[in-house]
């Protein structure tokens, strides 16, 4: 009625609802019957960004688009490259992989570069967000044919939810629990090809039968200087910062080998050169720019000075028990091992021996200060 009023009024008619593409939406979706992921499909799906909007974010112009376009890591883009042309060759998906490293080394990128290499959409996920089962049965069963799934720190997954990926990857097929008790069966939905990438920091961590089902196991090893200052001189082009050969290099000299720190220390940089100083980035503002923030040459900053500084000037370069050491500094013991660390060791400035940690001479040189004639004792 209110319809035939309008007409005699001469108004226009309102404009129906879009009740139908409601309900078609509604009929397309995946029905909840065997899986109920119903509620956790659409929280556990991340959606890689798609081109046209990695565009307008400048941390994902950062990132490298084509497997020729990622800096350095020679050793594994050349077995990538020879994966990926067999697997186009052969019209399948690509074996799936596990990358492993420290952080901040470009295992995120590189997933996303082998999905854009082989046309396919990327799915990203992290192993926290996979704590029930029906959070990973969702994210496989809307894959694509081909997709990839990259989930990040997979030595993270709850054992009910990695027992789960074991026929998915094997076998690409889902065994699902229905009902209860003596009404209980077994069902075994089929999945499309798809690609697992996992990365971890924490190899060691990952379970034999999940670490045995990648095809490939890959290492992504620190970067050394030349790589990193092409990096830096790569992103300072896309972000539009003007930066010289040198002040490049001083960025990469001080970055720990880690991309992810040499991008992050370049707009600190940045920051500084568009307020203190004019003209492009070059060594002495950078150099200037990373002391400011406290960033030495050797890319220490001030909690590792200061933790190697408490083992030099209150246990006399050491041995330190780990827990003595966090109490004199005011550190979580796990922070200090997990984190601060793993650097020092690296390049050289502190040793972990059975009565605990030194300092070695080249500490105590970086630092200013002049080692006892009886380290060497102490570090054997």
């Amino acid at each position: 009625m209110a319809i035939i009023s309008s007409k005699n009024s001469g108004d226009p008619a309102p404009e129906p609802r879009p009740k139908a593409a409601r309900s078609t939406a509604r009929r397309s979706a995946p029905q909840p019957s065997l899986l109920d992921p119903s509620a956790t499909v659409e929280e556990a799906r991340i959606d890689a960004a798609r081109p046209a909007e990695a565009a307008d974010r400048p941390d994902d112009r950062v990132r490298p688009q084509r497997l020729g376009d990622y800096v350095g890591q020679q050793d594994l883009k050349d077995v990538l490259t020879i994966a990926i042309a067999a697997a186009r060759g052969r019209q399948e998906p690509l074996d799936h992989l596990l990358l492993y490293g420290p952080p901040g080394l470009g295992k995120t990128t590189m997933a996303l570069i082998l999905a854009s290499e082989m046309g396919v959409a990327c799915k990203i996920t992290t192993a926290p967000a996979l704590e029930r089962p029906r959070d990973i049965a969702g994210l496989v069963v809307n894959l694509q044919p081909g997709d990839l799934l990259f989930v990040d720190e997979i030595h993270r997954l709850p054992r009910v939810t990695e027992e789960i990926l074991y026929p998915a990857m094997e076998d690409f097929r889902l065994d699902v629990t229905v009902g209860k008790g003596q009404t209980a069966r077994t069902r075994s939905i089929p999945l499309p090809k798809f690609t697992l990438v996992g990365a971890t920091t924490q190899v060691g961590a990952l379970s034999s039968p999940l670490r045995d089902r990648f095809g490939l196991i890959q290492r992504l090893r620190f970067y050394e200087p030349a790589e990193l200052t092409h990096i830096i001189t790569r992103t300072a082009a896309i972000l539009h910062v003007p930066i010289t050969d040198d002040g490049a290099a001083e960025i990469a000299r001080r970055s720990r080998g880690t991309p992810r720190i040499a991008n992050r220390l370049l707009r600190r940089v940045r920051d500084y050169a568009q307020v203190k100083a004019t003209g492009p980035i070059d060594g002495p503002i950078a150099s200037a720019a990373l002391e400011l923030f406290n960033v030495d040459p050797r890319g220490l900053d001030w909690t590792d000075r200061r933790l190697l500084s408490a083992i030099i000037e209150q246990f006399s370069g050491g041995p330190v028990g780990l827990e003595t050491l966090a109490a004199a500094t005011g550190e979580d013991s796990q922070t200090i091992e997990e984190v601060y660390e793993p650097y020092l060791m690296q390049i050289g400035y502190l040793q972990r021996t059975p009565r605990g940690r030194v300092t070695t001479p080249a500490a105590w040189k970086h630092l200013g200060y002049t080692p006892p004639h009886d380290q060497r004792s102490i570090l054997t």
